[in-house]
């Protein structure tokens, strides 16, 4: 019994020790990697200066985001779906990398992505708006600007959450929620809005759940959420980027951008996706002002010196004097006047408050029915689906009404844009009101 008691105690303490030295190298290696390189807050840039100089991979970069979004999501809401084949991507990007493959060692390449959930893969991924309504339909193709991320070699992360139906389904919802979702946090203030209706790109980068991402504008989706969770976003001229194989809400007014941590990633991205799509012919006719080398050569570490910037105090900043956003405010104005800003403050826009009003400037009317003919069109042209119309979406929401919480929200944009019936005098009308603003 000695012996055997003897070889238990030896067995044991071996045991323990084997099991001290593994957590001891996962641990020295864990801090070997991150004095080498802080994914966290890393930018493009820095990223592939770290695959340069073999402190970092593809894969690596797909693990640790994948172990953020699995960490944080189920706080934050951020994220819907994560690609199942993010890591063969990030294989084959540092296989590319490895041979110095065309493209390989700049930009968009190797960079995991997450596209808001109106932007359409042909790939394992679902492409929803956030609704069980189109949850198994499949697009006939990527949309024009996944097809110009994968051609530069970014890596398709998932699909990041958002308002459902870009915020276009019922007055009552609040920013950020959808169906599939749930209600997306602002990570800095978890019951402070984190606006919408690209919501989950911004969440997700401001919580370094990836570097870059991809929204949806029609009237501030982008501009909003950045703001609201201090990343940057990019709004692009409509045309500049391509809308093919996107759940649309107005073909007039809807834009994809991108949303990232800073100014220049957000360049980088946008010269990834800008240009012609010959599945959206208004991209041809926007291609013409893309400048010749794109937009990345404007960033400049004085490219703010003489540059007239108007300042809108009224609505968009009017805050009480004294108070702590006053001084914020003030402190980074300063800060482009430093930078060689020419500040024109207290800039005056005629007739502002019926621009920013839906109704009175006929935005609301020219949207609805703008959405019924866009949904139509777009649904009607997937491989699979399980509605066909707008119509169908509603009966979808109404039978399972639980799932889409109808009771709490509503649906009562879909049901205005159904009572459309095309553009007709009264949308004209609308139309030819909101073509004045743009002239003034």
């Amino acid at each position: 019994m000695a012996t055997n008691n003897s070889s238990f105690e030896f067995s044991l303490f071996s045991h323990l020790v084997l099991n001290l030295l593994i957590l001891l190298l996962a641990t020295s290696t864990k801090t070997a990697n991150s004095n080498a390189f802080s994914i966290k807050e890393a930018t493009i840039e820095g990223i592939q200066l770290a695959f340069r100089q073999n402190q970092l991979t593809s894969r690596q970069l797909v693990q640790f985001y994948i172990g953020e979004i699995r960490r944080l999501n189920a706080v934050l809401n951020a994220v819907i779906e994560v690609n199942p084949d993010a890591l063969y991507q990030a294989d084959k990007a540092d296989y590319e990398r490895k041979f110095k493959a065309p493209g390989s060692l700049v930009g968009s390449h190797g960079i995991p992505v997450l596209l808001k959930d109106m932007i359409g893969t042909k790939d394992k991924l679902n492409t929803t708006a956030g609704s069980f309504a189109l949850l198994g339909s499949v697009v006939a193709r990527d949309a024009g600007v996944v097809m110009k991320l994968r051609k530069a070699g970014a890596i398709i992360l998932g699909k990041a959450s958002l308002s459902e139906w870009a915020d276009f389904r019922s007055l009552q919802a609040p920013n950020g929620f959808s169906a599939r979702g749930g209600q997306g946090k602002n990570l800095y203030v978890l019951s402070a809005d984190p606006c919408g209706s690209s919501s989950g790109p911004a969440i997700s980068v401001a919580a370094n759940l990836v570097a870059v991402s991809l929204g949806t504008e029609t009237d501030g989706s982008i501009l909003c959420p950045s703001s609201s969770n201090s990343v940057v976003g990019i709004k692009p001229t409509v045309g500049l980027t391509s809308l093919a194989s996107v759940i649309p809400v107005s073909p007039r007014q809807d834009t994809i951008g991108p949303i990232c941590r800073t100014v220049a990633d957000a360049v980088y991205v946008l010269d990834a996706i800008a240009g012609v799509d010959y599945n959206d012919p208004t991209t041809k006719v926007a291609s013409y002002y893309i400048p010749y080398g794109g937009y990345k050569q404007f960033l400049k570490p004085y490219g703010l010196k003489g540059k007239r910037l108007g300042i809108v105090r009224n609505p968009f900043f009017n805050f009480d004097k004294g108070s702590p956003l006053t001084e914020a405010f003030n402190y980074h104005l300063q800060t482009l006047r430093q930078q060689g800003a020419v500040l024109v403050d207290y800039l005056e826009i005629a007739n502002i408050d019926v621009i920013l009003n839906a109704t009175a400037s006929g935005e609301a009317a020219a949207l609805v029915a703008e959405f019924k003919l866009a949904l139509n069109a777009y649904v009607k042209e997937l491989v699979a689906s399980p509605v066909r119309s707008l119509a169908e979406v509603i009966a979808f929401n109404e039978n399972f009404s639980d799932i889409e919480k109808i009771e709490e929200f509503g649906q009562d944009i879909f049901l205005a844009a159904q009572a459309t019936n095309g553009i007709g005098n009264t949308e004209k009308a609308a139309l030819l009101n909101l073509a004045s603003f743009q002239e003034m």
